[in-house]
């Protein structure tokens, strides 16, 4: 065999490695938690989120960098091991009251810039634990203990989130903050924990307590408003009822003072009469005629208690 067949052949053999490998490096298919980023010679291009077969130049002009487009979670500040979930030492803080406590979050994120991702830092997720511890420790440092253990939890994932945030867009590194979410706040020993939770105890029966008293208070005062508006009501009844006897007495008076202007004498001596009637309603009245020293009277109730006698038969009416 000649020396030219060899070249040729060998040609042949290394322009055949050369189409299939052009062939396998020119397809790349993404999924739909994929995003990817296309470079040429090592330069970044453009980036790619549709989900499906892509085409590329062959290897080695470019070639395909895939990073997750879903959710991620850092946990921040505990391990497990052995099944038993253990603190780290970088979760040692002390509050702004001068308390030590381990805290430990989780923080929800995600790659929003895959160019920033892969070319900004050399690891950006170490740059997010760095940012994540350095925004717990400065939140905790200015927050009171009973604000990390108790009610205040809520304000402090909202603070950390914030400057999480604003440290991650200082960087550049193209991640998003999602959430953060407080997992544990606890105290460095059992004494302490115990004296904590006598404390909070207390506390809560006293909040218990006082609301208590205030549920009754408001009870109390709705009967009282309640009473009020019956005794206002009454009093307004009544107003009115003796606005209207007094309507009522001022419209009998005006007949009586009309008919005393047309005939006084008379309705002088009715008045009399009636007025006797009222206040001595059980005494006998007499009409009486004293003209010397006998007194002389008609009984006139007697009689009219009298039964009249059925009158006698004679022979003529038979």
């Amino acid at each position: 065999m000649s020396l030219k067949r060899v070249y040729a052949a060998v040609g042949m053999v290394i322009a055949g490695l050369l189409l299939i490998v052009a062939l396998f490096t020119s397809w790349y298919t993404l999924d739909e938690s994929d995003q990817a980023v296309i470079l040429t010679f090592g330069k970044a291009e453009d980036t790619v989120t549709d989900p499906g077969l892509h085409f590329k130049l062959p290897w080695p002009v470019q070639r395909v960098e895939k990073l997750a487009r879903e959710t991620k979670s850092l946990q921040f500040g505990f391990k497990n091991s052995e099944g038993k979930k253990e603190l780290s030492e970088e979760t040692k803080m002390i509050t702004g009251d001068e308390n030590i406590v381990f805290a430990d979050l989780v923080v929800q994120w995600k790659i929003t810039d895959p160019k920033k991702y892969l070319f900004n830092a050399d690891n950006p997720e170490e740059v997010l634990y760095d940012a994540t511890s350095a925004s717990l420790r400065s939140i905790i440092g200015s927050s009171k203990i009973d604000d990390a253990l108790t009610s205040g939890k809520a304000e402090i994932e909202g603070n950390v989130r914030d400057l999480l945030t604003t440290l991650m867009e200082k960087y550049d590194v193209g991640i998003s903050i999602l959430a953060v979410k407080l997992k544990d706040v606890e105290l460095p020993n059992k004494e302490v924990r115990s004296a904590f939770t006598a404390v909070t105890d207390a506390r809560e029966t006293m909040n218990t307590k006082m609301n208590e008293a205030k549920k009754y208070e408001n009870q109390r005062m709705n009967e009282a408003k309640g009473e009020r508006d019956a005794i206002i009501s009454k009093a307004k009844g009544e107003k009115a009822a003796r606005l209207e006897t007094a309507r009522g007495d001022v419209a009998v008076f005006n007949k009586l003072y009309k008919e005393y202007k047309s005939n006084p004498e008379v309705t002088r001596e009715r008045l009399t009469i009636e007025t006797l009637e009222q206040v001595l309603p059980g005494a006998e009245i007499y009409i009486m005629n004293d003209e010397g020293n006998t007194l002389k009277y008609f009984p006139i109730r007697p009689m009219e208690k009298e039964e009249p006698k059925p009158a006698e038969k004679t022979e003529g009416d038979e």
